[in-house]
Parts: C-alpha cells; structure tokens; sequence
C-alpha cells in the first residue's frame, strides 16, 4: 500500500528543508569511524570566513558532494569533513572597512580589543557560511568540523614552524620582498597577479662624473632613480668596456655612483645600461649583492617618498614620478619618452600596486621541500585531473624560491618567536617564560602573523587530529580526492603536498580534481566591479538546490571554465518536473483502483519472471548500461557525463519511451488473467527501473530523489544509505533491445511525416510501412504499439506493398521505408498552394543574399562577420529551397 498520494507538483522549497533536517536527524553524514569497510575521504578547499560563497563555491561543493554521496552508496566509510579558513588578509581588510564606517580603526581598538572583533565576525559569517551549505545538500560530516584557527589546528600549526625552524628550513632574514601599502603587509609571490597596462618607458641621461659625455637609461619607474646606487652594463657590450669602473653623476640628487658590469643586463633592451636600484627591485637587489652597492630605500611602507628621496620626501609615488620627469625635463636630462606596455605587480587582494621592499621577514627555505613534491606528482603518487595540470604543478616548483610566511597583521597566528634584548631568538613549542641565555623575563613576542596558506597547507592532516596520533589520523589519511580550482594550484595544492610529505611522509590525497572557473553567460569573470556576479542561494530560492547543482554539474568538463546561464537552469528544473511527473505516473499506477492496494510483481533480477514483453527486456538493458556507463564515468572522475548519462536515461528512455509503452499493457486488455498478470509485471518493472533511476539520480539531485523515494513501497530507510546499482550480468537482452530501437525509429519517422504536414497529434492518419524481409517480424510484434505512439490507422506493414502516389516518404537504412499517404488526409491542393508561396517567398530571399554576395562592394566594404553570416543565410536557405521543392513533387 502506498503511503500517501504523490502530490501533484514538486514543491523544492518545502521538500529541501524538510529533507536536510531529515538526514541531519538520522545521522546520515556522519563517517563511521570504525569497521571493516573501505575509506573515502575529503577534505572541503575550507571557504574564508569573509562573507557569502559564490558560484565557483557552488560547483566544487556541488562536484564534492556527488562524489562522497556515490561512495556512501558504495559501501565506503565516507568522510567529507569541513571547515572554514580564517583567511588572514581578506577577513582583516574587511572588519577594518566595518571599523570605518563606525569612525574607528584597529589601531584605536588596540591588538586585542581588534581581535575581539574579528572573532565576533567570524562567529556571524561562519554561521552564514554554514547555512548556505545545508542550502546547497552538502553531506558533510559536521561532527568533525574545523576552523584553521581552532585550539587543534593552532597547535599543529605551532609544531610544524617550530620543526622547520630547527631543521634550518625557517629563517628570519633581510630580503626583497612584496609590499602591499594598502594592506601594510609582506605578500609571497603568488599572492601578487601581474596586470598588463599601457605605461611609459622614459629615456634618462646620466652625465659621466668627469664631464665627458653621458650614459642613457631606460626605466618605468623614473621615481626610483632616487634610490639608484649604481649603473649596470653587459661585460661583453663593447660601447661601455670603457666606462666600467667609473662613476656617473646621479641626476637630480647629485650623488655620484659607480657603473658595474653583470651578466643579468642584457645589451638589447634600451641602450644596454641599466640603472641599479637595490633597495627596490629584486633583480636590481641581487646584482647590487653580487656588487657591494648601497641599499637606499626611497619609498616606505605607505607608498610615499622617504626622507632619503631629498626634496621629493613624502610624495606619492605617483605625483614624485611626474615631478621627478619634470625637472629632469627641465635640466635636459630626457633622452625620449615612449608608450610602453608593461606587467605590473598588484595585491591579489586589494589590487594596490605592489611595491618591492627591503625588510625583515620570515621565509621557508623552498629547495628541499620542492623536490619530493615534484617526486610525488612525476611518480604517480598524486595524479592530476586533467592530467595536463601536473605541467603547471611542475613548471611552478621547478622554479620556485623561497616563501615568505609572515605577514604585518594582528588576525592570524603569531608568530611563536620571542626576542630577548640580549640579541636571543626563543622558537619553542611553549611560550617561555625567561630568556635561556641571560636568564631575562622581559621578552618580546613577533608581532607579525603568518601567511594564511601555512596553516592551509596542513589541513589534510591537521583537521584529523595531527599532531596527536589520532584514530581518524590513521583510518582517514591520505585522503582520496582534492576538489579545487585551478587558480589555487599554487597557493595550496603544491603546499599541501610538500607539508604532508614532510611531515607524514606520504602525499595528501591520491587524486586532485582540477574545475574551472563559473563565468557569466558572455565567458567573463563574475566579479563585483563587473556587477555580473550571480548569488547561489538566489538562484536556490528561485528553482530549487538539486536544479542549480544539476546545471552546474552538467557544464562541469575537468579543468575547463564553464559559462553560467539561466536557460540552463530552466533546462534543469524541467527535468526536475520530469522527475517528478514520471515518478508520479509510476506511483499512481500500481492498482487498479486510484487508492487502492498495491498489486503488482516484485521483479527480482536474479530469477526473471516468464512473460517479460520486449518492451520491458529493453528498459533492463538500458538501465543495466546505464548503471554501467554513470559508475564508469564517476570512477573515471567525470561527474559531468555522468549526469548527461542519467539525464539521457531517465528522461529519454524512461520517461519518453518506457512509460509511454507501458500504458499499452496498463490501460488496455481483454480482462484474461493472462492480461492481468501482464499488467502486474509491468507495473514492476516501473517500480524496479524507478528505483534504480532514484539511485542513480541521487548523488547529483539528493533532495527530490530522496523525497520520491519515500513514496515508493517496500523501500530502504533512506536513499542516502541504499546501495549503489551494480550491473546484472542476467539483464543483457542486445536482440530485445535492437527491436525496439526500430520501432523507436519508425515512430520518429511517422511522427516527422506528420509533423511536416502539420497533422495534430491524436489524430489518425493511414501509415504504410514496407520493412526488409527480418524487419517485418519485429515490426509486426509491435504492431499495437505503432498504431497507439504514431496514430497510424489504418496500419500496413507489408514487405511487398506498393509504394503510393502522393505520399511523404521517409527512409530508415536499408530495414524499413515508411509512407504517409495524403489523400484524404489533408486538402492537397491547399497544401500546395501554402508551400507554392512559401517557395516564392524563399526565391527572394535567395536572390536578395546572393545579390549581396554577388556586389564587390559588399564584398570590400562588409565587415568579416557579416559576410559569413550572409553565407550561412546562402547555404541555409538554398537546403531549405530543396526540401520544399522535394514536398512540392511529393504532393504531384
């Protein structure tokens, strides 16, 4: 007996709700922690806690969760264990923009009271961030939950600095660095994107300090000179062999510096001379290394001209550029000024222009973490998909230098180094209490903080309870899959690895799942400048969670960025309907009475009844290949086709075709018991194939799955924890399923005629078939269902039967030609009036694009665009006059 009545409609907003809370209730997400079962694990990319998540958030979610709700229906012990980032940077800028509008600034709040504040941020956003991935289905394991900045990650965090630190692999030092001054922090490389814009490039002449004639320049940043130390020139540039080791005088400043020979110039760019700025250019500060130049930083921490600038201190780097060309200008010391296109450095977060530095820092010494990294990836021990990925992997570790990790922000972890002023450096795994040189308590703590991906690159094994030798440390590490985009390979896939190397001695994960970016439906970046960004949780208000995840899901090729549009989400929540809709038939069927009791044939696979139709052979053969081709695809770590291939199934085979041909058997018979117990066969193979339907569906559409599912009789608890469909090697039926595939066809082909003549449906209409000699048979099997799908009536299936006069034609290969004969069908004369006049029509549309075509001022002046769009409309419509034509002569 059926439990309720399937209401009449899906209702998304009443049904999602409903059904989290249900899985919550039951505890379904929640990993076992124990047994004999095989593990799967992943751990979430943890979202900053900086406000909403956004559609890129939305499919890795999603993909993440097709995945881990798969392998629990394997059988596997399931972890996916979240948490959230406290996102150093990001989160500061933004409770800072907070402070601003109220008047204030951390610096007022002091170090604590401010972090007082970000923590009551980070309580409302994670809280936000957490109810949009109930929104969204995650099955994640809340029980485990983490945050980067909770009491076990912190001291996982403290453990690693301090090991790396005594293994000589962290050091404090003077270096270039990148400075962000809206930030006021140190940034490592890959924090810093290079934006192409359109500069100058300003020739400069440095006068020879004997008088005797000068040296030209070429720089971008004419504000730097200021700081220059010295002059470069190739050792080999036979035009300055003469001048290495004298002395030019620097303009403006009239400091006199000295010019070097360095392999690093090279002789083509500009004049082949250099100007030599140590304190403000990496290269620039290595050649002044190799050298003995002078660092002399003009610009500061704030973006502005320092003291050691002369006149121009305290000027914005931008308004000392114009100032310092101006009286170079007027002292006749430009050379030339020309356009130039450049890369310059911006912060990824704020996008200020980033400035290189001199300052103390703290740095990971790269080179020996590096090269088991690139080991493990070349090995197969990680594997990349797309496999091209592991290229960029490699090129970036292969040329990596050192990472600077600290960062002059109070939100994040401290740095656990103490200074004393005896000149001690305490790094422990404690807070000391005195000094173990000279025995002081007046110690000073680091203020800085570290880079947020240090602590982001130990989450695999953090976030199980290393340090400790946790019992989920041991049953749950490495994990299985990371899911992420391809922008982060940098900043966190290859830290991950080298971390986890390191101190696990094994990688993290086993396969990482590269996606691409979510751009708006004209390719571009969503961005909040662009205004084109689209909210997840709106789109979930609108249509539903399962229609957004199958849209995005279905667009989702590994590694490639995939376009956002809404028709796909229509699309999507149509198959929703459809879902809904043929479950609802299935349900509404299994009596004979609408209420009354279930009566209907359990089919059991493994002992098939006698007197299964062929129609019901077919829909087992194709949802056996279905259910073999959807686990191929997701263990091949394509949920994309994988769900094209559910959607495919469900709605083509089972909805259009299967539940269509059922109700030949359904709805009519002669009352025989013979006709009953067809019936009642059918009735379960409906349920059976719908049951292996919601299975298949339920990993990328959870909530309507689930709640069809507990419509149907005889069910499991819940589908979240039912069985994965496995093939059955007994539900192969090839024979079964190539007859029905004719007659699919020969339908297709009348439903064509028909539609060619405008016939509507319901209305009969003659059809003559004249099959091959072997098709006829199958054909003539399924005589009741050709004359009920195709309204043919009368019927002829006949090998022999002549062809007949003024009747469409359509052929399908060398097995079957079908007619539909017109007269008395339709008015013939009428109809060839119609298309008369729709070739006319057609001619002089030709003749106007073949006009065009044909004018060689067209052809010269047209932009390229409309010339092939003008083509296109030539060889449409030239197929279309031919198709017409042919339909004329038929009707003859």
């Amino acid at each position: 007996m059926v439990r309720d009545f399937i209401p009449p409609a899906y209702d998304p907003a009443a049904v999602e709700k409903h059904r989290y809370r249900y899985w919550l209730k039951g505890n379904y997400f929640r990993a076992a922690g124990k047994g004999d079962e095989k593990t799967f694990t992943i751990v979430i990319p943890p979202p900053n806690i900086t406000g909403s998540l956004h559609m890129g958030h939305a499919l890795d979610i999603t993909i993440q969760d097709t995945l881990i709700r798969w392998r629990r229906m394997l059988g596997d012990d399931a972890l996916w264990l979240p948490g959230t980032d406290h996102a150093g940077i990001a989160t500061q800028i933004r409770v800072e923009e907070d402070l601003a509008g109220e008047g204030l600034t951390r610096h007022q709040l002091g170090r604590e009271g401010f972090l007082e504040k970000v923590w009551e941020w980070k309580e409302i956003y994670h809280r936000q961030i957490l109810g949009q991935l109930y929104s969204l289905g995650a099955s994640c394991d809340w029980s485990r939950e983490r945050f980067t900045m909770d009491e076990g990650c912190s001291r996982a965090v403290r453990k690693v600095f301090v090991d790396l630190y005594r293994a000589g692999l962290i050091y404090r030092g003077n270096y270039m660095i990148n400075w962000c001054p809206r930030c006021h922090t140190a940034l490592s490389d890959i924090e810093v994107e290079h934006e192409e814009i359109a500069s100058t490039l300003t020739h400069i002449r440095y006068p020879l300090a004997g008088g005797d004639g000068y040296i030209v320049v070429a720089t971008t940043r004419p504000e730097s000179m200021l700081g220059d130390s010295g002059v470069a020139v190739h050792p080999e540039d036979q035009r300055y062999i003469d001048l290495v080791g004298r002395e030019v005088v620097l303009p403006l400043l009239k400091r006199k510096i000295p010019i070097v020979a360095d392999e690093y110039v090279d002789p083509a760019f500009g004049s082949g001379a250099v100007k030599v700025t140590p304190a403000h250019d990496p290269n620039d500060f290595e050649i002044g290394r190799r050298h003995d130049l002078e660092l002399i930083p003009v610009i500061g921490e704030e973006g502005k001209m320092t003291a050691a600038a002369g006149p121009y201190a305290g000027l914005e780097r931008e308004l000392c550029r114009e100032k310092v060309v101006a009286a170079l200008q007027a002292e006749g010391l430009i050379e030339k000024i020309e356009e130039y296109s450049h890369a310059v450095g911006h912060c990824h977060r704020c996008h200020t222009v980033v400035e290189p530095l001199i300052s103390r820092q703290w740095f990971v010494r790269m080179k020996p973490l590096a090269g088991p990294a690139l080991e493990a990836v070349r090995s197969g021990e990680t594997v990349f998909v797309p496999a091209r990925f592991s290229h960029v992997y490699e090129n970036w570790l292969e040329n990596i230098r050192d990472w600077c990790i600290s960062r002059q922000l109070w939100w994040g972890h401290r740095i656990p180094a103490w200074y004393c002023s005896c000149g001690e450096i305490i790094v422990d795994y404690d807070d000391p209490v005195s000094c173990p040189s000279c025995g002081s308590g007046s110690l000073e703590q680091d203020p800085d903080v570290l880079d947020t991906w240090f602590s982001s690159a130990l989450w695999p094994f953090s976030t199980l309870g290393w340090p400790e030798k946790s019992a989920d440390l041991e049953r749950y590490f490495p994990t299985d899959v990371l899911v992420t985009a391809y922008d982060i390979i940098f900043f966190w896939v290859a830290r991950m690895i080298f971390m986890s190397l390191y101190f696990m001695k094994e990688v993290p994960f086993k396969v990482v799942y590269i996606h691409g970016l979510v751009r708006d439906a004209e390719g571009r970046k969503m961005s909040k400048s662009l205004g084109n960004g689209i909210d997840p949780l709106e789109v979930i208000a609108a249509y539903g969670a399962d229609t957004l995840r199958f849209s995005l899901i279905t667009g989702q090729a590994p590694g490639n960025d995939q376009r956002f549009r809404h028709e796909n989400v229509e699309a999507a929540r149509n198959f929703a309907n459809k879902i809904w809709n043929g479950s609802r038939f299935v349900l509404m069927n299994l009596s004979d009475e609408p209420g009354g009791a279930t009566d209907y044939i359990p089919f059991q696979p493994d002992s098939p009844p006698e007197g299964l139709t062929v129609e019901d052979r077919w829909i087992l053969h194709r949802c056996n290949r279905a259910v073999e081709q959807i686990s191929a695809a997701l263990e091949g770590y394509e949920p994309g086709e994988a769900a094209r291939l559910v959607y495919e199934f469900l709605w083509n085979d089972f909805c259009d075709w299967y539940v269509e041909l059922s109700k030949g058997y359904l709805y009519s018979g002669d009352g025989t018991a013979a006709s009953r117990e067809t019936r009642r066969r059918t009735r379960g193979i409906l349920l059976y194939v719908l049951d292996r339907v919601l299975r298949l569906l339920h990993p990328f559409m959870p909530f309507i799955s689930e709640e069809i599912w507990h419509y149907l009789p005889q069910r499991e608890t819940a589908l979240i924890v039912s069985s994965w469909p496995q093939p059955h090697p007994r539900l192969n039926y090839p024979a079964e399923a190539a007859a029905v595939t004719l007659l699919q066809e020969a339908i297709r082909a009348v439903r064509n005629l028909r539609s060619r003549v405008q016939l509507p449906p319901g209305r009969e209409a003659p059809v003559i078939l004249r099959p091959s000699a072997d098709a006829a048979a199958v054909l003539e099997s399924g005589r009741h269902q050709l004359s009920r799908l195709a309204f043919a009536a009368p019927l002829t299936i006949d090998p022999s039967a002549e062809k007949p006069r003024q009747a469409l034609a359509e052929m399908i290969g060398d097995q079957l030609e079908v007619y539909l004969p017109l007269a008395g069908v339709i008015d013939l004369e009428a109809e060839r009036s119609r298309l008369g006049k729709e070739l006319q029509q057609l001619e002089k549309e030709l003749l106007r694009t073949r006009g065009k075509l044909e004018n060689p001022r067209f052809m010269k002046k047209a932009p390229p665009e409309i010339v092939g769009r003008e083509k296109a409309r030539l060889k449409e419509r030239t197929a279309k006059k031919e198709k017409l034509e042919a339909r004329i002569q038929e009707l003859q």
